[in-house]
């Protein structure tokens, strides 16, 4: 399991993508099985949801910031 980002495959914030992505998971059935948690929790994975969006850097960003830290490491500019 790799370092947790939100995903490319949006729908909403990339969080379903990210966690699919990371584990091996079909990305629908996930998005499913949190959406019918989202209801049967009284909002409480929507809660989840939001927090881990908040949490969870994009995975464009955390590319940036490697190539960033090797270019330092190199000498780049």
């Amino acid at each position: 399991m790799g370092k947790l980002v939100r995903g490319n495959r949006r729908v909403f914030g990339g969080v379903c993508s990210g966690i699919a992505e990371s584990l091996h998971w079909n990305v629908r059935r996930l998005r499913a099985v949190w959406a019918v948690m989202a209801l049967l929790s009284c909002g409480s994975f929507l809660i989840f949801y939001l927090l881990l969006w908040f949490l969870m850097p994009s995975a464009g960003s955390m590319k940036k910031s490697y190539e960033e830290r090797m270019n330092a490491r190199l000498g780049k500019k």
